[in-house]
C-alpha cells in the first residue's frame, strides 16, 4: 500500500514555504516605510502650520530612532538627511515671515541636533550588534566547552573498565597462574603493570576532576592526623623516589618529636593531595635530591609544606599552577596530565583550607596547604 502524504500547503506542521517568508518581510518592510512616512507628514505639517519662532524639527528625532534598530546604515543615512533637508526648508517654506538670523540659527541648531543623534544611534547599534554577536561566540564556546567535558567524562569512563581487565589480566601472568614467567619475562610484567596502574590512575583522577566540577566534592569527614597521611604517602612513594634517586623525609619543623595533627577531613581524599604534591616534586627533582615533608602548626590551622630542591617555578606560571590541565614551559611542568595539582587544590578547598606554591632559596620550589586544625584528645 503506498504511503500516504500531505501537502507542505496543507499540513499544520509543515515549514513555511520560502516565498511566504519574503512575502511576510516585504509586508513588514512596507508597512515600516509607511509608518515612518507618517512620522515625517505629521512634523512637517506642524513645521508649516506653527509660526517660524516655533522649531518643530526636533522631532524628526522619533523616526530617526524608530526605524534605526529596524534598518541598515544607509537607510538611517538617507532618512536622517531627509530631516535635515526639510528642517532648513522651513527657512523658506511657507515663507509668510521674514528670514531672521535666530531663525536660521535655531534650525542650524536642530541640523546638528539630529545629526548627533543618528550618529550616536548608529553607534549605539554597533554597539548592541557587537555585543549581541560576542554573546553568541560565548555561547558557542561554552557549549563546545560542556561537549568537550562531556566527551572526555565519557571516554575516560570507557577506557576505565578495559585498562582494569588488561591490569588483572597481566597480575594473573605475573603470579603465574598460566604458566611459568622467566625473570626477564617478570621483568617485562612488572614494567607493564606499572604503566597500567599510572594509565588507570590518570583516567580515575580525569572522572573525579569532572565530577567534582559538575556535582561538587563530597567528603566523608571524620577526626584524622594528618602526620599518620602524611607517613603513609611517603612509604607509598618511597619505590618511586628510589627509582628517582631522590631521598624523601619527613620533619615537623624545629621539633625534633613526632607530632599530632588533627583536622575534621576526608582520609582517603587528604592522602591523594599528599600523593600528589610529593609525586610533582619528586618527578622535578634531580637525582641525589631531596624531598621534604614539613608539618606544623600555625595558629588554627595545620600547615603541610612540601619542599623541593628542583628548578623552581617561573614568575608568569605562579597564577596557573593549580589550573586545570596546565603544563608550563619550565622544566617544573614538563611532564604530566595538569590535573594533579588542580585535584589537590580541589580537595584542600573543599576542606575550607588554602594550597599555594612558591620559591625557596637557594633553590627549588614549597607547595603546602593549610586546613583548619581541630582539638582531638586521642593519642595515635
Amino acid at each position: 500500500m503506498p504511503l500516504r502524504t500531505h501537502s507542505p500547503s496543507t499540513s499544520s506542521g509543515s515549514p513555511t514555504h520560502p516565498s511566504q517568508t519574503l512575502s511576510l518581510l516585504s509586508l513588514k518592510r512596507y508597512s515600516l516605510l509607511w509608518v515612518t512616512i507618517g512620522l515625517f507628514g505629521i512634523v512637517f505639517t506642524l513645521e508649516m502650520l506653527t509660526p517660524a519662532e516655533y522649531v518643530m524639527g526636533y522631532l524628526y528625532i522619533s523616526p530617526i530612532l524608530f526605524v534605526k534598530p529596524r534598518l541598515n546604515r544607509s537607510s538611517t543615512l538617507l532618512i536622517t538627511t531627509i530631516a535635515v533637508f526639510l528642517t532648513l526648508l522651513n527657512i523658506w517654506i511657507p515663507g509668510r515671515e521674514t528670514i531672521q538670523p535666530a531663525m536660521v540659527a535655531n534650525r542650524l541648531i536642530t541640523v546638528v541636533a539630529l545629526i548627533v543623534t543618528g550618529l550616536l544611534s548608529d553607534r549605539n547599534l554597533q554597539i548592541q550588534q557587537a555585543l549581541a554577536q560576542q554573546q553568541a561566540k560565548l555561547q558557542v564556546q561554552e557549549q563546545l566547552a560542556s561537549l568537550r567535558e562531556d566527551f572526555t567524562s565519557t571516554l575516560a569512563h570507557d577506557l576505565k573498565t578495559p585498562i582494569l581487565g588488561a591490569l588483572e589480566t597481566l597480575k594473573a601472568f605475573d603470579r603465574e597462574q598460566f604458566g611459568e614467567v622467566q625473570p626477564k619475562q617478570k621483568h617485562v610484567l612488572g614494567v607493564t603493570i606499572r604503566s597500567h596502574q599510572t594509565t588507570l590512575q590518570l583516567v580515575e583522577t580525569l572522572l573525579d576532576v569532572y565530577r567534582n566540577d559538575i556535582e561538587g566534592l563530597h567528603l566523608c569527614q571524620i577526626p584524622i592526623d594528618l602526620s599518620k597521611l602524611a607517613e603513609s604517602a611517603t612509604t607509598a612513594l618511597f619505590d618511586l623516589a628510589t627509582s628517582r634517586r631522590v631521598h624523601l623525609s619527613l620533619n615537623y619543623g624545629e621539633s625534633e618529636f613526632r607530632q599530632f595533627l588533627w583536622v575534621n577531613g576526608d582520609a582517603f581524599q587528604l592522602e591523594r593531595v599528599f600523593a600528589n604534591l610529593l609525586t610533582n616534586a619528586i618527578n622535578h627533582s634531580p637525582r641525589g635530591a631531596k624531598v621534604e615533608v614539613i608539618l606544623g602548626t600555625q595558629g588554627a590551622q595545620q600547615v603541610v609544606k612540601v619542599m623541593d630542591t628542583g628548578a623552581g617555578i617561573q614568575p608568569d606560571e605562579m597564577p596557573h599552577l593549580f589550573g586545570r590541565f596546565y603544563q608550563g614551559e619550565s622544566d617544573r611542568q614538563a611532564s604530566g596530565s595538569g590535573l594533579g595539582l588542580y585535584l589537590a587544590r580541589q580537595i584542600v578547598e573543599a576542606h575550607d583550607g588554602t594550597i599555594w606554591a612558591e620559591n625557596r632559596s637557594p633553590q627549588g620550589a614549597v607547595f603546602g596547604f593549610r586546613i583548619p586544625a581541630i582539638t582531638h584528645a586521642l593519642n595515635s
